[in-house]
C-alpha cells in the first residue's frame, strides 16, 4: 500500500484498489461481529440513535441527583439478595448510606433528595430472613 495517491489515479479508484488489496490479504476476515446481523436493522429510523447508544454504553444518567439516589437505593436493595455474608450486606448498606447523605447535602440541580439513610440493622435482619428461607 502506498502512502500517497498517484496523480494519475482518482481518489475513488485509489481507495477501491486499497480495499481490494486488503480483502485479498484477508484483513477483513476476522473483524468483530463478522457474520452477525446488524443491531437495530429492523427498527424504525431514529436520528438520535447514536446518542441513545452512547448513553446506554457509557451508562450515563440523565436523572437529577435527588432522583438518581432513589434508583440506586432500589438497585442496591435488589443486589443484596445476591450477597453471601452479613459483612458484605453491612458494607453495601454503609456505602449506600454515604451516597444518600451526599445527595441530601449537595446543592445541585433538580428536586432535592428526601431519601433517608437506611437502618443497617433492619436491612441486615431482612436479608437474614430472606436468605434463611431459601
Amino acid at each position: 500500500m502506498t502512502d500517497r495517491k498517484p496523480p494519475q489515479k482518482t481518489w475513488e479508484s485509489f481507495v477501491e484498489e486499497q480495499i481490494r488489496e486488503a480483502q485479498d490479504a484477508g484483513e477483513f476476515d476476522h473483524l468483530p461481529g463478522f457474520g452477525k446481523p446488524l443491531p437495530g436493522l429492523d427498527e424504525p429510523y431514529d436520528e438520535n440513535w447514536w446518542l441513545k447508544e452512547k448513553i446506554q454504553r457509557e451508562q450515563i444518567s440523565a436523572l437529577p441527583p435527588g432522583l438518581a439516589i432513589r434508583v440506586e437505593v432500589h438497585k442496591t436493595l435488589e443486589r443484596l439478595g445476591t450477597l453471601h455474608s452479613e459483612a458484605a450486606v453491612r458494607r453495601e448498606v454503609e456505602i449506600l448510606n454515604g451516597k444518600i447523605r451526599e445527595a441530601n447535602f449537595a446543592a445541585v440541580w433538580g428536586p432535592p433528595s428526601t431519601t433517608l439513610p437506611l437502618d443497617v440493622e433492619e436491612v441486615v435482619s431482612q436479608w437474614r430472613a430472606r436468605t434463611s428461607t431459601q
